[in-house]
Formats: C-alpha cells, structure tokens, sequence
C-alpha cells in the first residue's frame, strides 16, 4: 500500500529543512560542552542506582508473596464504574545528581533546544501567538543554572556579554525568551525595585564606549509599569530599533493574517501582459522558494492560462504604480536598501544572499520583469523587452501569488534587520491609513498608528520605516511602551512584533553576540550606526517578570565596544533578581 505525502507535511518540509540547517552546528557545539558534564554526572549516580537495582532485587520475592495473598480479595471487590486518577508520588533525586553539573548540562541542552523551538515555532492560533511557543513556554521551568565556566573571583568582563565584574554569568534558562510570550507557569515575585535596578544598571550606562548621551528604560510588561528610567523622555536617533515601530503600525493597521499579492494581468484586444507589483519584497525567482511567494509559480499558472485563451506571444508591460514618490532612500544609493518599488524579486539583489547587505540592480521592477520574460520562454511563450505601463480594469487577472502572512514578514524583518522589507511595510501602512504611499507617507502613517494605539508619541520623529534616515527620533519610553502593547492580552494582532526578535546568540543580528551568559536569554532589536548604537527587546529576569527594555547611545566611538557595553547591560537585567 501507498501513502501519500500528507500536504501540511509538504508545506513543513522546507521549513524543517531550514531548521535543521540552522540547529544542527549548535546542537554540535551544546553536545561537546555537555559531554563531559553528564560524564561526570553519570559517574556520579552510578553506585546509587546500582544500590537502588539491588535493593529491588530483594523486595521482589515479598512484592510477589503480597501479591499472591491481596489477588483473591482484589477480586471479590465490586468493580468502580470510574476509576479515580492516581495522585503522582513525589520522587527523591539522588543527592549527587543535583549537582551544578547536572544543572549546566540541562541548561545547556534545553538551550540548544531552544535554538530550534524559536525557528521553528508555528503555526499561530487565534490569540496571535504560535502555539508551538506558547506551549513549549508553558511546560518548562522558569530558572537556569549556574555557568561556572568563569572563576567567580574574577575581575574581567571583557567580551560581548556578561555580567558585572567578579559575577559568574547565569546559565541559560532554555524557555527565558519564550516564558513571557506564553502561558505561565509558576508564581511571579514582585516586579524589581526602582533602586535596586538603578544600581544594577547605573554603573553600566556610564560606560564611557556609549559615548556622551545615553538614554534607557525598563518597563514591567504585565502592568506597563516604568521600572526604571535614565533620560527616558529623550529622543535620541534609533536606527535599526526604528523596525520595532514599523511592525506595530503595519501589524495594527492590516492585520497579522494580510497578504501582500502579485499578480498577471491581460489586457483585452492587445495582448498586453501586465506584471503587477503588490509591494513584495519578499517574491523570489529561486527554485526553493522556501514557502515564499514563487515568480516562478506565477510564470507557470500565467503560461498555462495564456496557452488555454490561445495565445503563445505578448506585449510584456510591468507597473508599480501601487507606490508613489522618489524610489531612493535618502541616503542614496545602497547595499543596506534596494530603490523601493512596488515591483521586485529577491529585493533586487544582484547574488544568492537571502539577508544582509549585497549589490542592488537599479530597476528592481525591469529586472524582474526580465526574469518573468524568461521563465515564460521556458513555456513557448514569446514576449517583447518589457517596459513600464499600468493595468486597466478592463484586464483580466490570469494568475497571482501571495506572500505569507504579515506576521511573518514583520518576524523577517526583525530577525534578519530587513530594511528592504520595513520601508515596502511602512509604503503598505500608509495605502491601510490613505496617506500617499512614499517615504514621508510612511514616516506619518505609522505616526499615526501608534498615537491611535494611545503610545507616548512625544519627542518621536519618523522619517522612515527602516532606521537608516538619521532623521528619525524616538524615546526609551516610546520603544518600551511599543514593546509592551505588543504583548498586551488585547492585542494579540501585535504579538509577531515580539516573536520576531531576534534570539542571543541563535538568531539574526544576535547570533553572534552574547556567546557566554545571556545566550538564549536576551530577544532584543539592535541598532546600529557610525556613532549611534542601540538595543530595546525583551528579558525575563530572575524572578520570571517579563521586562522590556530600551538603550539608545549617540557619539560612541567603537562599535563593537558600544555594542559589548549594550549587551552587558541587558545580560545584568536579565540576571537580575532585584
């Protein structure tokens, strides 16, 4: 017999190939810091458990002789219509066993499992949060271990993360990113101290790698309660961390399930065939598509239709006129941001890279036209060298291919910094708020949508979607307060603005960073410009409080040391039992 290939099946394998690609060089490296621990600790156990096999060995013979007596007597008894459940009996671990080394190794193990539970997560249920990382959340322990990879007689914090001098880090708690966005176990302390935070957090703010003007703040997520503040009122530029007001406003004004749409059309009498852009940067013309929309699929669906209404040779057109305004960012031209057009594949990119910074073709939208003509060539269908044109509504819609949902693109755009995907976010907020869909458009719309959200709009400036204008301006108190309606009960449409940031030490700008204490701890969006550095993310501390956290630096002069004094911070905050 048979069996067919399930179809959520067929739709998960690309993603489980991802996942594994992406797990399987952590999993390696968690396996040989964990080896040698659960070495010991099986040493350890050994001679308990061997006592333990002996000891059953002796009762076996009076278990079975009670066994004997009690069957008859059993057997008389009526027979219950329900039967009652039994009450789990407490088990004793074996002192040795709860030892450090058994503490790091689980958290070590449990954090390599968190790298996978946060790629993979999926799918969303009706509150807007994935099931799978709820659930996953509310199964496990809130606490980690002690890494005592560090001599806690130490005086050096050097490196990316860490906590303050003569400190050891904490372990990773595997589920730390996860608690807070899911059910909770467990019962919650008080939230920290104003004071005690500043004492935590005051030293590591004065670091002069921040520069001349730092601003920070903390708020407790489940009461929207400011913890603590310094310059919180401020605003400072963002950068990257701009993103984090994008996916609100996108997320608030269109919903987590809206697609973004490609479509072919065909103009009565003259064969004209128009490639209409839907502002998906996200389309791609590779041969995995990996569960993106497919340029390829729509060539196909568009060759099969034309083939069916008999024609074998078009006029290719292609319009983007769903966009207005300048294409160029500011800045000019980039390899951070392709022109912004409504029209592109694989944002325009001129190599195979997926993320990241890459030569741009000028003409997003001819380019991919271009690909479009080629892949109809492959059906026999000839077309002449495409230009720019707009589709009437007298033209018939032979095919399209829609993006995933906009949750997911808000969680590409976070993980991965995707500034090609903020500013096509920021033009599709400005068409949700009828505002003119071009730079300072965007830049109002999500103005707009944030201040309807009741967010504290004062001293924020928006000049972009993206970050990169350094003309935008936004307060520790606005990003804190953004973070914290993002996980508000009431909005679970808001939720992907908190599951797409990236993961210490796992994930996208993170990855690299936090390779010792807050690994898997810190899911935070950085920022980064020449003199400007920034981070604002989420933590759950000691005590299990989920927190969210905003710290702006201007006029640093390192970088890397500026982004090595952020992460220190917010590994401090996430240690913190304050």
């Amino acid at each position: 017999m048979v069996v067919p290939e399930l179809r959520p099946w067929r739709a998960a394998r690309p993603r489980m190939a991802r996942l594994a690609r992406t797990v399987r060089p952590r999993l390696t490296r968690a396996t040989a810091t964990v080896k040698p621990q659960l070495g010991r600790a099986t040493a350890a156990v050994k001679p308990q458990l061997a006592r333990a096999g002996r000891a059953t060995a002796a009762v076996k013979p009076r278990v079975a002789r009670i066994t004997q007596a009690v069957a008859p007597k059993l057997a008389a008894l009526p027979r219950p219509s329900t039967l009652q459940p039994l009450k789990t009996l407490p088990l004793s671990m074996p002192k040795n066993l709860r030892t450090w080394q058994y503490t790091a190794g689980a958290a070590t193990a449990g954090l390599a499992l968190t790298a996978g539970v946060v790629t993979a997560a999926g799918p969303w249920d009706s509150s807007g949060q994935r099931t799978a990382e709820r659930d996953w959340a509310a199964v496990q322990e809130r606490s980690g271990g002690t890494d005592h990879g560090r001599n806690s007689d130490t005086s050096d914090t050097s490196g990316a993360s860490g906590t303050s001098a003569g400190a050891p880090a904490p372990a990773p708690s595997a589920p730390s990113v996860l608690a807070g966005l899911g059910s909770a176990t467990g019962t919650l302390r008080a939230a920290p101290v104003g004071k005690a935070l500043a004492a935590v957090l005051d030293p590591l703010l004065r670091n002069p790698a921040l520069g001349t003007r730092r601003t920070a703040a903390v708020v407790d997520v489940g009461t929207g309660k400011r913890l603590y503040g310094l310059g919180a009122g401020e605003a400072l530029v963002p950068a990257s961390t701009t993103k984090i007001a994008t996916a609100v406003a996108a997320l608030s004004a269109m919903g987590a399930d809206h697609r973004l749409t490609t479509r072919a059309a065909l103009e009565p009498d003259t064969n004209e065939l128009v490639l209409v852009g839907g502002g998906d940067p996200t389309l791609t013309a590779r041969t995995d598509p990996e569960g993106w929309a497919s340029l390829r699929t729509l060539a196909d669906s568009t060759a099969a239709a034309l083939k069916k209404h008999g024609v074998r040779q078009v006029t290719l057109s292609y319009d983007t006129t769903l966009y207005a305004g300048p294409e160029l960012h500011p800045i000019g031209a980039d390899e951070n941001l392709a022109p912004v057009s409504a029209l592109m594949a694989d944002e325009a990119r001129t190599n195979d890279s997926t993320s990241g910074t890459a030569l741009r073709f000028t003409d997003p939208a001819a380019s991919a036209a271009r690909t479009f003509a080629t892949l109809l060539a492959k059906h026999g269908i000839k077309t002449t060298s495409p230009g720019p044109s707009k589709a009437t509504g007298r033209a018939t819609t032979l095919a399209k291919v829609s993006s995933p949902p906009l949750s997911a693109l808000v969680e590409r755009m976070l993980t991965n910094s995707d500034n090609d995907l903020a500013e096509a976010l920021a033009r599709q907020t400005a068409i949700a708020t009828d505002v003119r869909p071009d730079f300072a458009g965007g830049a109002r719309a999500i103005h707009t949508r944030l201040a309807k959200l009741g967010l504290p709009m004062s001293g924020a400036r928006f000049a972009d979607g993206s970050g990169l204008n350094r003309a935008d301006r936004l307060t520790p108190n606005l990003l804190t307060a953004i973070l914290a309606k993002a996980g508000d009960p009431s909005h679970p449409e808001l939720r992907a603005a908190l599951t797409g940031l990236p993961v210490a030490g796992f994930t996208g700008t993170l990855s690299t960073r936090y390779t010792d204490g807050a690994a898997g701890v810190v899911r935070a969006k950085t920022g980064t410009l020449t003199g400007v550095n920034a981070l604002a993310g989420t933590v759950v501390d000691r005590d299990g409080r989920l927190l969210a956290f905003a710290f702006l630096a201007a006029d640093s002069t390192s970088k890397t040391e500026a982004q090595a004094a952020l992460d220190r911070t917010a590994t401090a905050l996430a240690a913190c039992g304050c």
